[in-house]
């Protein structure tokens, strides 16, 4: 199995790439704990190894030295991440083509300008944003009827591909600029909420609104001695507070070393009342219990003075085609919305077979209001649903609570129940 060790600065999304795909294959990938930007990649030994002083590189455990992302990516990953087929490991590195001619230096042209790599072209940063426009709807049409880039696992065009699109998502992609790109977002949010990417590049958040161009950064970055004092000093200070497992964040040279950390966003449903209905003990009931029970329990103690009842029902189920890929769509929303999870409770179910299956389930939170518009971090999916709000004195909500509670019935055109999840 290939080992060795990656030479980086933080934060690197070209590293990602590598660091991702070693913990999807399970790879052995030291990063190197002593390694300084400017300073070590310009040293006689490193440059003996790496003639260009460029990072990320590789040095091999039996002493080969790699450079270029791609490449260690391909190294460090497996035959799966690699393509399956002859003709899936050629649209692997079609894909690894088009993020790095399609994607990525439209968004350096759009996105260095904000961070203060690069002075700001007003007529280069238009041209971009309409060469993104480009690729994304291209990678929108071909998601519409895919999970992933190539063949039903991810391989290692997702990782590049979403890697490459970690800097758009995070600094220029607002939620207008995406609203278009339905599948995108929806595929982009898949793999960026996957267990291995995130023990790489941890949470991420959606841009909310669109940074801009500073002339004041750019001129703060146009001193060397400046940058390199501020590169040092934060990569001291990252030794002291790193925890094992890389912190979450972006990409770019000295730039991203020098933004500053975005406070924590405060649960905006804490403002509101927290009435009588106690959410976490009837999670523990419904855990723990029959629906015979739960269900029940739940009408004896539900508060409709504070809390709300809410059908959402997937708006494009004519796109859903395998019943695995329908029930990813569910856990990834549900990942989504991880921090809504103290205040809210859900049963989504698939009813139908594979290429004839729809979504839809019951939603029960504080508050009166349809509540994902009140975060960011909560409005990757719910346009996706239609949502009604349903009215707890009558007897329809209360059979449709105790089907969904249930996992039983089927859906409003006949469709069997075939399996459910809760978001507790």
């Amino acid at each position: 199995m290939a080992s060795g060790t990656l030479y980086t600065y933080p934060e690197n999304f070209r590293a990602f790439k590598i660091l991702i795909a070693a913990q999807y294959a399970g790879t052995n990938v030291k990063v190197s704990p002593d390694f300084v930007f400017g300073e070590t990649n310009k040293t006689k030994d490193f440059l003996n190894k790496f003639p260009l002083g460029k990072v990320p590189a590789f040095e091999t455990s039996d002493g080969k030295y790699l450079t270029e992302s791609n490449a260690i990516a391909y190294y460090v990953a497996n035959a799966q991440l690699r393509g399956q087929t002859e003709p899936e490991k050629a649209q692997v590195l079609q894909w690894l083509g088009f993020a790095d001619s399609e994607i990525l230096p439209a968004s350096c042209a759009w996105v260095y300008p904000i961070l203060g790599v690069m002075p700001l072209n007003k007529k280069s940063q238009d041209q971009a944003k309409e060469d993104i426009k480009l690729a994304l709807s291209a990678l929108n049409k071909y998601l519409l009827t895919r999970t992933f880039l190539v063949g039903e696992r991810i391989t290692l065009a997702d990782i590049c591909v979403a890697a490459t699109l970690l800097q758009l998502y995070k600094y220029v992609l607002d939620p207008a600029f995406r609203k278009p790109y339905v599948c995108v977002n929806r595929w982009f949010t898949t793999i960026v909420n996957q267990p291995q990417v995130k023990a790489v590049i941890g949470e991420f958040k959606l841009c909310e609104k669109a940074s801009e161009f500073d002339p004041k950064k750019f001129a703060e970055f146009q001193s060397p001695l400046k940058a390199e004092k501020d590169t040092c000093s934060v990569k001291k200070e990252k030794k002291k507070t790193e925890k094992p497992a890389p912190e979450p964040a972006e990409e770019l040279d000295a730039a991203d070393l020098a933004l500053a950390e975005e406070p924590k966003s405060k649960d905006p449903l804490d403002a509101l009342p927290k009435g009588t209905f106690n959410m976490d003990d009837f999670k523990r009931c419904y855990s723990n219990e029959d629906e015979s029970k739960s269900i029940p329990y739940f009408w004896e103690k539900f508060d409709p003075q504070n809390y709300s009842i809410w059908f959402g029902e997937y708006k494009y189920n004519e796109e859903l085609q395998k019943v695995f890929m329908s029930c990813n769509l569910i856990s990834g929303m549900y990942q989504r919305l991880d921090k809504l999870r103290k205040n809210a409770f859900a049963s989504m179910c698939l009813f139908g077979t594979d290429n004839d299956n729809t979504i839809s389930g019951i939603w029960v939170w504080r508050g009166q209001d349809l509540v994902f518009p009140l975060s960011p971090d909560w409005q990757i999916d719910f346009e996706s649903y239609q949502w009604t709000k349903l009215d707890p004195t009558k007897e329809q909500t209360k059979e449709l609570v105790k089907q969904y509670l249930s996992w039983t019935g089927t859906d409003k055109d006949g469709r069997k129940f075939n399996q459910g999840k809760v978001f507790k």
